[in-house]
């Protein structure tokens, strides 16, 4: 353990105040006592990391949920069976994103509009053996404007008329193996689970205010009041809001993307 970093002598501190910190941010010290704090939290940080192989591991050899390959979904191509989305490889994951029927773009999850925004690029799932698809329980004739109006290139099916666990309840990550013409689920997670899909949330992790959300365990007098998932929708301006005026902060990139003051939500269909 490392002694209680000590901040700055006040004679190394500019008369005019330019060096001290503001309110709530961390204490001011020495670069020697900066990186004896930066290796005392680094052994912490290996530790955490190597629980996380050991989970890993355990993940691996979990039991397999046998799945009807010939199960239909439908993609940009038509009706096809789900097996078809391996694309010849042995391993396929998948997201399940949310659906509100009937919503135009801006009312569509934005949590979930995170998630695939995220997930833009799977090039390198590929290489390493692993196919790549997107999953909804929207309508098809929904569902392919919206992908259009996002810019998305990897691909989305419909599995409004699926059964279970590949339809079904929406906002998951799931793995799957083939063998053959044999398909198995080997894995799902949902909920805070999926946030290792979403790196923005761990780069925020790591900076000094976090992601200003109210349950996040702060320093004395670092501020943090914000609703959590806060900035996922702003208005036209960046502002969040989750009102009417607001789309999920990533359709503000997009072509054609204008202020409106309706989410046009009807049901959310899971």
């Amino acid at each position: 353990m490392t002694d209680r970093p000590h901040r700055i002598p006040a004679d190394d501190v500019p008369a005019d105040g330019a060096g001290a910190p503001g309110p709530g941010l961390p204490e001011v010290v020495d670069r020697e006592t900066w990186e004896a704090a930066r290796a005392e939290l680094l052994l912490e940080e290996k530790a955490h990391t190597r629980a996380g192989d050991a989970l890993a591991a355990k993940r691996r050899r979990m039991p397999m949920l046998e799945v009807d390959g010939d199960a239909e979904v439908v993609g940009a191509d038509g009706p096809v069976p789900f097996r078809s989305l391996f694309e010849g490889r042995d391993e396929l994951l998948v997201y399940q994103h949310m659906w509100w029927d009937g919503a135009p773009h801006q009312g569509q999850c934005e949590g979930c509009t995170m998630t695939a925004w995220h997930l833009h690029d799977a090039t390198y799932l590929r290489a390493a053996g692993v196919s790549f698809a997107i999953l909804t329980t929207g309508a098809w004739e929904e569902v392919a404007p919206f992908v259009a109006f996002m810019g998305y290139t990897e691909p989305w099916f419909s599995v409004r008329e699926t059964a279970p666990p590949i339809g079904g309840d929406m906002g998951y990550l799931q793995c799957y193996v083939r063998e053959g013409d044999r398909v198995f689920l080997t894995y799902a997670i949902t909920g805070r689970g999926t946030e290792i899909s979403d790196p923005t949330l761990a780069l925020l992790d790591l900076t000094a205010f976090g992601r200003r959300e109210a349950w996040q365990d702060m320093p004395a007098g670092r501020i943090a009041e914000r609703d959590a998932c806060w900035f996922w929708r702003t208005d036209v301006d960046g502002n969040p809001t989750w009102g009417p005026t607001g789309r999920p902060a990533a359709q503000w990139t997009r072509p054609g993307a204008t202020a409106q003051t309706t989410l046009g939500r009807t049901g959310m269909h899971h």
